[in-house]
């Protein structure tokens, strides 16, 4: 799966930031989506899981704060960033990997660092 994301930038604390993910190239039928992060010095974490239902379960330190969503042939995915902190600096990045290979959850993403498809990365940055 090739995966590009969009939308990064620069915002002060309290503001808002929409993330896209664009992607091709599915091979399998069902997939799961992912936002991921990582700061300077720390380890990628995953931010929000949408299964291949759509049904989108997300990290305790986000959840109230961002929505995530996708189309219906996984071709685009949002995640739509609101009340950032400047702890949500971080390079974001978008993933999928083929469903069967886990269950498509916020507490079981290993997998995709192991076997999943990932985009390049975009930079947030949240000032106080």
């Amino acid at each position: 799966v090739q995966l590009l994301e969009s939308g990064g930038g620069s915002v002060a604390a309290g503001g808002s930031l929409t993330l896209s993910c664009a992607a091709s190239g599915f091979t399998y039928p069902t997939y799961c989506m992912g936002w991921f992060r990582q700061a300077p010095g720390k380890e990628r974490e995953g931010v929000a899981i949408i299964d291949s239902n759509g049904r989108v379960d997300y990290t305790d330190s986000v959840k109230e704060r961002f929505t995530s969503s996708a189309s219906d042939d996984k071709s685009t995915i949002v995640l739509q960033m609101n009340s950032l902190r400047p702890e949500d600096t971080a390079t974001y990045y978008c993933a999928a990997i083929w469903s069967v290979m886990l269950t498509c959850s916020i507490k079981t993403t290993g997998p995709f660092e192991k076997f999943g498809d990932w985009g390049q990365g975009t930079q947030v940055t949240v000032s106080e």
